[in-house]
């Protein structure tokens, strides 16, 4: 059984971590291995960019999206939780952001024909075979991560979560080629979980 690569987007706050966790019980019920990841990775550049997206120290977009690279093609080749070596295992493999985030991130601050040209023609970054956005507006995200927050990222201000959300239909209509659901993330948790299980079912149809 080949694994899939599958990637959730979203603002923060849009439900990820929920519906990735929906979406892991799924496909262990039907039989399939999970491998669950996420960006920023566990590596020691993932630290310097968790503390950087925490505002202990100043970054600029460039910065972050050259560092963001630098951990994304980690994220892909090392040996021991890479995504690679997971997906030749036969593990379906599910990562919490990956390079729709810089594009749309640090595509705000930076050239963003630059972040997009070197993460997708890097030979070493793998394009996913399915990405979810689960689209939700900027003062819904607010009020979910101020309810389930005890801090705030230096991103997470309604006024730029819109900004983002924008940027990311921005990057999308970039990305032509890409197999990308836009998947609206308003409704109840089992709702949504039930649209991302129908677009994940249709990838069984490519492999």
């Amino acid at each position: 059984m080949k694994g899939r690569f599958i990637v959730f987007e979203g603002i923060d706050g849009a439900g990820k971590s929920t519906q990735i966790e929906k979406l892991r019980q799924k496909l262990v019920n039907e039989g399939r291995k999970v491998f669950i990841t996420a960006e920023p990775t566990a590596s020691v550049t993932g630290g310097i960019l968790r503390d950087a997206l925490a505002g202990n120290y100043k970054r600029s977009a460039s910065e972050l999206a050259a560092m963001f690279l630098s951990d994304r093609v980690y994220h892909n080749v090392n040996e021991n939780t890479g995504i690679l070596q997971a997906l030749e295992k036969g593990f379906d493999v599910i990562s919490d952001r990956y390079y729709y985030s810089s594009f749309a991130y640090q595509g705000l601050d930076s050239d963003i024909d630059w972040v997009m040209n070197m993460n997708l023609n890097c030979p070493d970054i793998r394009k996913p075979d399915l990405c979810i956005f689960l689209d939700l507006d900027a003062q819904k995200s607010k009020s979910r991560i101020d309810t389930n927050r005890a801090t705030i990222e230096i991103f997470e201000k309604e006024d730029v979560l819109n900004k983002i959300r924008n940027k990311f239909f921005d990057v999308f209509g970039r990305l032509p080629d890409e197999n990308i659901a836009i998947i609206d993330a308003s409704g109840s948790i089992d709702e949504v979980a039930e649209k991302i299980s129908q677009v994940v079912d249709s990838l069984n149809d490519q492999h």
